[in-house]
């Protein structure tokens, strides 16, 4: 049977059909991208990274071991000759001494050492050199390229034949790394220099050990960088598999559909105008990328990439500058002469060239310097309150005699018991109010209650325990009485603990 489909093929424009549908899905994966890309923090994850990898490269930099404070300590500490005969040949000496500095010129070479405390200078620096050496051809392709074998560092001078078959013995103890073996080997020379007379006491030998000390610390924090690298959680390296690189490149996949102009007739959002060309996505993947491409450099800096570590000239630098403080320099200084400020002190400027001499500056002096400030000090007069008005009133209303006064300050005196002796303070009264004082007594205990109260706030610092106010009853009126037995004067004192 034939089948009919004429009348749907009536105009022939199904291509043209095809186009409007495939734009239209375009236009919304176009907007889907764009929408959802912004969700992904691809700015936090990959600075995150970076300042890792950053931290950690400067971290090695610093981790890497130099010679120099140890060379200075060897240089000072280990003496030219045996403490003994350098006392001997101290005055011929210092008259070489005095000879050659008059013609203007320095002790020779073959005059300020012997043999044996060079050799001892020497070995201590070159052992220093091969532990760093043999740390670094551990953990640099470049060094490992330069010297593969012992052989070769015999070859070069930095270890013995006879050196090289210990260090084979102890490979064939143990499987780790045995770069330490040097400064031991230093450690031990050190403290024969101090057999030998070479080191006149104990604090020496103790600077030098923890020089070497550091060496090895250092040459132990190598290690571990080159052990423990970046998670692999966080980043693959290597080169077909790398999740940070996925992420930011899976990124700008997304943002080259999701930032592309549209027909802006269209309504859009974020869609007013249509340059063709997305300029600011291209910065954004050159921004990104460039920085990926820094960290990825940065993170094995003892590689062989332009901007990695110069090692091998590192280790040329500490062996040469190593040899020429223990040995050419050794105890060899200019003749000390007297500077040009010597009659001056100090100099009070510096002299400057034409092209600096604009940017000198005054000291600076604090913020609060310019401030202006009134030198002359008001004195206030002390504000009365109600309560002194008062308190004043009663003072000059009912003032104490003598006599009460002096019995007051002595019960305050000794506030923390309950009961007193007349005759402890009675001795302690002048002649002419004694009389008077023991009629007192008498007529207290007769009439007590002619006792007026006035309570005074006393605070008292207990060594920063705490703040004791003390009221006590200080104010007497008595009658006189005609006996003349010293009596029990009973006192009430008050303790109230302000916290």
């Amino acid at each position: 049977m034939t089948i009919t489909y004429t009348d749907q093929v009536a105009t022939c424009r199904g291509l043209g059909c095809f186009w409007k549908l495939l734009f239209r899905l375009f236009e919304k994966i176009s907007l889907h991208c764009q929408i959802y890309t912004s969700l992904i923090p691809v700015s936090f994850v990959l600075g995150f990274y970076v300042a890792v990898v950053v931290g950690r490269w400067w971290n090695q930099y610093l981790s890497i071991p130099y010679p120099d404070s140890l060379a200075l300590y060897v240089s000072t500490l280990i003496i030219r000759q045996r403490l003994q005969v350098q006392v001997r040949s101290l005055s011929k000496i210092r008259l070489k001494y005095l000879i050659l500095i008059s013609i203007g010129i320095v002790v020779p070479q073959s005059e300020r050492q012997n043999d044996r405390s060079r050799l001892i200078r020497r070995t201590i620096m070159r052992y220093a050199n091969l532990s760093i050496l043999m740390t670094l051809t551990m953990i640099c392709p470049a060094v490992k390229k330069r010297f593969p074998t012992m052989d070769h560092l015999v070859k070069s001078g930095f270890l013995m034949p006879d050196e090289k078959a210990l260090l084979e013995s102890m490979n064939s103890k143990t499987s780790h790394p045995n770069y330490w073996m040097p400064l031991v080997w230093a450690a031990t020379i050190v403290s024969q220099a101090k057999i030998e007379g070479y080191i006149t006491n104990e604090f020496s030998i103790k600077t030098l050990i923890d020089e070497i000390n550091k060496i090895k610390s250092n040459c132990a924090g190598l290690l571990s960088y080159d052990w423990i690298s970046v998670p692999l959680v966080y980043t693959q390296l290597k080169r077909d598999d790398r999740v940070t690189t996925l992420a930011v490149y899976v990124y700008f996949v997304a943002s080259l559909m999701g930032n592309q102009y549209l027909d802006p007739r269209k309504g859009y959002p974020t869609h007013p105008i249509d340059l063709v060309v997305p300029i600011f996505t291209f910065l954004q993947f050159f921004f990104y990328v460039g920085w990926l491409m820094v960290a990825e450099t940065l993170v094995n800096p003892f590689g062989d990439d332009d901007d990695d570590f110069d090692v091998n000239w590192l280790i040329d630098r500490n062996l040469q500058v190593s040899y020429i403080i223990v040995d050419e320099m050794h105890q060899e200084y200019p003749v000390m002469i007297k500077d040009q400020y010597w009659n001056e002190i100090f100099p009070s400027e510096l002299p400057d060239t034409e092209e600096t001499k604009h940017l000198q500056i005054t000291p600076f002096l604090g913020s609060a310097q310019a401030v202006e400030a009134q030198t002359d000090y008001n004195e206030k007069k002390p504000t009365v309150t109600n309560c002194d008005k008062k308190m004043i009133t009663v003072q000059e209303t009912k003032q104490k005699p003598k006599i009460l006064t002096e019995v007051s300050n002595m019960m305050a005196m000794k506030y923390h018991k309950n009961a007193y002796r007349h005759d402890d303070y009675y001795n302690n009264l002048s002649s002419e109010y004694q009389v008077q004082s023991l009629n007192t007594s008498n007529d207290k205990r007769n009439r007590s209650d002619t006792i007026e109260e006035i309570n005074k706030e006393k605070h008292v610092n207990d060594f920063g325990e705490s703040l004791v106010s003390l009221t006590e009853y200080s104010r007497l009126q008595l009658l006189p009485s005609t006996s003349t037995q010293p009596q029990y004067i009973s006192r009430t004192t008050t303790f109230s603990v302000v916290s």
